[in-house]
C-alpha cells in the first residue's frame, strides 16, 4: 500500500508509491553514461578565447590568461542592479521595479568537465567561489536572500552545455522560503532545539536513509522524499548560513559531493538535475533556527496534473531503496566524462 508522508520542514504531504514503484535501477537511461562533448566548443560563450561573449568579469580566478573559475553577470539576467525597492500598490496589486544581482560562475574552462570529474582541489575552489560570492553580494543592504543554484542538462533547464552555477541575489524573501523558515522557528520555539538538527539526528537513529558521511557532513535521501533519488547534503556542525562556511569545511564538501554526484552520474547515467544550496535570509544569519543545507533533485520524473493540481507529489521510488542503492553502489574508476 502506498503511503502518505508528511514533511517536517515544510507541512508538505507526499504520497511514496509504493505499489507504483520502481526498483531504483530502472530509472537508468540505458544511455552511454561518457560524454561526447569536447573539452572546447568554439560556439560557447564560457569556454577560453570567447570571454568577449560574455558581460565582463565580476571575478576571475586563476591568472587572466589561464583562468580557472570566471564570474559574470548573467546576460539575460532576471534581476539587475540600479533603480530601488520602493513596492507600488493599487488595491490588491503590489510591485518593485526588478531591482538585485543575477551571476553566473563558469565552473571550469574545459567544456565537458562537470563536478564529478573535476579534482577535488578544483571543486574546493569552486565551493568557495560560492561562499565569497555569497559574501560580497549580501553587502549590498537590499538584498535579502541569496539563492546558488546549478542546473544540470535541460530537463533541469540548462541552455547551455558548459559547466556553470547561477547566483540571484533578490530584494524579497519569497513565501516559499519564509515558510521553511517558520516553521524552523516555531519547532526551534516549541523544542528549543533546530529542526534540521532535529532532523539529522533522527536519521542516523533510524540509520534507512543515510548513504555517506564524513566529518563534517552527511548525504541523506529524505524520510519525505518529493522526487526519486533527491538528496540533501547537510552539515553535521550548526550553521544557518552557507557564508559562514570555513575553508576545512569546504574540503570535506567537496570530497562528499563530488562522490554524490559521481555515483548519481554514473548509476542513473547521468541524469539531468537540480542543486540548490538552502541558506537562511541575509537578515536572519545570526539566528540559530535553521540548518543551511545542499538539495539535489535527479529529473527522472515530471510534475503532472495531480501535483500542479494538489500540491502534493508522487514519489515513484521509495527512498529507503533508493538510498540503499546509493549506499551500496560502489564506484570503479572513472578516467573521462
Amino acid at each position: 500500500m502506498s503511503e502518505l508522508r508528511q514533511d517536517p520542514t515544510t507541512y508538505d504531504w507526499v504520497i511514496i508509491a509504493k505499489e507504483r514503484a520502481k526498483r531504483p535501477h530502472e530509472f537508468m537511461k540505458h544511455e552511454p553514461t561518457a560524454s561526447s562533448l569536447l573539452s572546447y566548443s568554439k560556439e560557447c560563450p564560457f569556454c577560453p578565447g570567447n570571454e568577449d561573449r560574455t558581460p565582463g568579469a565580476t571575478a576571475v580566478y586563476g591568472p587572466p590568461e589561464k583562468w580557472e573559475i570566471r564570474v559574470v553577470p548573467n546576460k539575460y539576467s532576471a534581476l539587475t542592479p540600479g533603480g530601488d525597492t520602493q513596492r507600488e500598490e493599487w488595491k490588491l496589486f503590489r510591485k518593485i521595479q526588478g531591482y538585485g544581482m543575477h551571476e553566473v560562475v563558469i565552473e571550469t574552462p574545459l567544456h565537458n568537465v562537470c563536478i564529478p570529474f573535476m579534482d577535488d582541489s578544483h571543486v574546493e575552489k569552486l565551493i568557495a567561489v560560492y561562499r565569497d560570492r555569497y559574501n560580497e553580494l549580501k553587502k549590498d543592504p537590499n538584498i535579502k536572500v541569496i539563492i546558488i543554484f546549478k542546473n544540470h542538462g535541460r530537463a533541469a533547464g540548462t541552455s547551455l552545455e558548459h559547466p556553470h552555477t547561477q547566483i540571484v541575489a533578490s530584494p524579497i524573501v519569497p513565501p516559499f522560503i519564509r515558510r521553511r523558515y517558520e516553521i524552523a522557528t516555531q519547532h526551534f520555539d516549541n523544542t528549543g532545539h533546530c529542526l534540521y538538527c532535529d532532523i539529522l539526528y533522527n536519521e542516523f537513529e533510524a540509520g534507512e536513509r543515510i548513504i555517506m558521511d564524513n566529518k563534517f557532513f552527511v548525504a541523506l535521501h529524505p524520510f519525505a522524499s518529493h522526487y526519486p533519488f533527491e538528496t540533501w547534503i547537510m552539515p553535521k556542525v550548526h550553521s544557518s548560513s552557507f557564508g559562514k562556511i570555513t575553508d576545512i569545511e569546504i574540503t570535506d564538501l567537496a570530497r562528499l559531493l563530488k562522490e554524490i554526484l559521481l555515483k548519481q552520474h554514473v548509476s542513473l547515467d547521468n541524469p539531468d538535475y537540480n542543486l540548490i544550496i538552502h541558506t537562511s535570509p541575509v537578515d536572519d544569519e545570526h539566528k540559530t533556527y535553521y540548518l543551511w543545507h545542499i538539495q539535489i533533485i535527479p529529473r527522472l520524473t515530471l510534475a503532472a496534473g495531480f501535483e500542479l493540481g494538489s500540491g502534493i507529489y508522487i514519489n515513484t521510488a521509495v527512498p529507503e531503496e533508493t538510498a540503499a542503492f546509493m549506499r551500496e553502489f560502489r564506484l570503479k574508476e572513472q578516467s573521462t566524462a
